[in-house]
């Protein structure tokens, strides 16, 4: 079934859930960096093992929360203002966890303008689904071992050197280096890089201020670790196992997130997979209020939870 959002909604439902904020964009970041500093201090003031891998764990799930931020600045919908979106968004969310705005923007609208489809750029990251459950079991310590982490940021270098194309997907693409100098490489890393290395500088010296440079360590693991694991499911879950094809009702799917998921894997109501892909002009605090709507008019119907979701991917 194809579906036009203007036969389901009215004008002024459409405009009503589509209207930003800068101030709801501001406390979202607020947010982010409130129960980051939080989590530094509970770790500071608690030092030990356990609260160094809480505090890992619960990183990793704000790593991600900048990611969702990052999404919501490229479909302008985090601020009203755009140059909010384009620059503290840049500089508060998408620097510390080492991409931008900008490029995230180029690769992400050609995933939903291929949503499903060999044209989509994401397809590598939920075409080996659904696979056996040895092989997710494998992909999952992958990711908290550290290896999917390593292998991100050396993709990363690649990518800030002009040497791989940008892409947040598996597959890398290299990009011809001939007449290429070394000049151009560290233009390159200057400008992509150069950003990064300031904001997570700041992040580090904030710490170093306060005597516990030793804690950004725990920036890192979570960034190698958890963030990379809790990337994974939220990938899985939003297009892994789907019918794919052209259609959202098909290829794209919303998830139930409890308290433990919106922790980790689904911060900011990112779980609203199909009603982001309906309509991605509405910011994220109303896509719930979409999902409400759309089940009132039989469109939607009530979504499994991330578990189910695993299951079904390590089905075969």
């Amino acid at each position: 079934m194809s579906v036009a959002i203007r036969d389901v909604l009215s004008r002024e439902e459409m405009a009503a859930l589509t209207r930003k904020s800068d101030l709801r964009g501001a406390w979202a970041v607020t947010q982010v960096w409130l129960a980051i500093a939080g989590i530094f201090a509970v770790l500071i003031a608690f030092p030990h093992p356990l609260t160094f891998l809480l505090a890992v764990a619960l990183l990793g799930g704000q790593q991600l929360a900048c990611a969702v931020l990052t999404h919501e600045a490229a479909h302008t919908t985090l601020f009203r203002t755009r140059c909010m979106n384009e620059v503290l968004t840049d500089w508060l969310v998408a620097r510390p966890i080492w991409t931008d705005v900008k490029r995230y923007r180029q690769h992400h609208m050609g995933h939903h303008v291929h949503t499903g489809t060999d044209k989509d750029p994401d397809m590598s990251l939920v075409r080996p689904f659904p696979g056996s459950r040895a092989s997710l079991r494998r992909k999952l310590l992958r990711d908290l071992s550290g290896r999917s982490g390593i292998r991100r940021v050396i993709g990363l270098i690649g990518m800030d050197l002009g040497i791989l194309r940008y892409t947040v997907a598996a597959e890398v693409e290299r990009l011809p280096q001939e007449g290429r100098t070394w000049r151009d490489y560290l233009r390159d890393g200057l400008r992509n890089m150069g950003p990064v290395l300031i904001a997570n500088g700041v992040l580090a010296g904030v710490l170093a201020a306060c005597g516990a440079l030793w804690a950004y360590s725990a920036w890192v693991v979570a960034y190698l670790t958890t963030f990379s694991l809790y990337v994974r499911i939220r990938s899985i879950a939003e297009h892994a196992c789907t019918e794919g094809g052209a259609e959202v009702l098909k290829n794209t799917r919303t998830t139930h997130a409890n308290w433990l998921a919106r922790l980790t894997v689904a911060p900011f109501q990112v779980n609203y997979h199909v009603e982001h892909h309906l309509m991605a002009a509405v910011p994220y605090y109303r896509l719930k209020t979409l999902n409400r709507r759309l089940r009132d008019r039989g469109l939607v119907a009530p979504c499994a939870g991330y578990a189910e979701v695993l299951r079904q991917a390590s089905a075969a």
